[in-house]
């Protein structure tokens, strides 16, 4: 668990020390005690040991005692999803 919020994240490493998943990109959309991140990230395919397609998940923490710890997630598991979210939230949130 990390203390800061730019600490926080996805990557893990199995107990061999291998990369089974890789953070690409991570973007905080809202911080304090309540903290929101979004990661853009790959999972290693354990038949193949080549990474798959880039996903993206959404996930809050909460700050307790002194550290932030995982509250809940949300994962996007392929583009056509993310697309139709994104499409959505750009119908209910136009902008100017």
């Amino acid at each position: 668990m990390a203390e800061n919020i730019d600490d926080i994240s996805i990557q893990y490493e199995d107990e061999n020390g291998d990369l089974i998943v890789k953070e690409l990109k991570k973007e905080v959309l809202t911080r304090g005690s309540w903290t929101t991140i979004m990661f853009l990230y790959q999972e290693i395919d354990r038949k193949s040991g080549d990474f798959g397609p880039v996903k993206a998940t959404i996930r809050r923490y909460r700050k307790q005692g002194g550290q932030f710890r995982p509250q809940s997630k949300f994962n996007i598991s392929n583009e056509k999803q993310a697309r139709k979210i994104a499409d959505v939230l750009q119908a209910w949130f136009p902008g100017e």
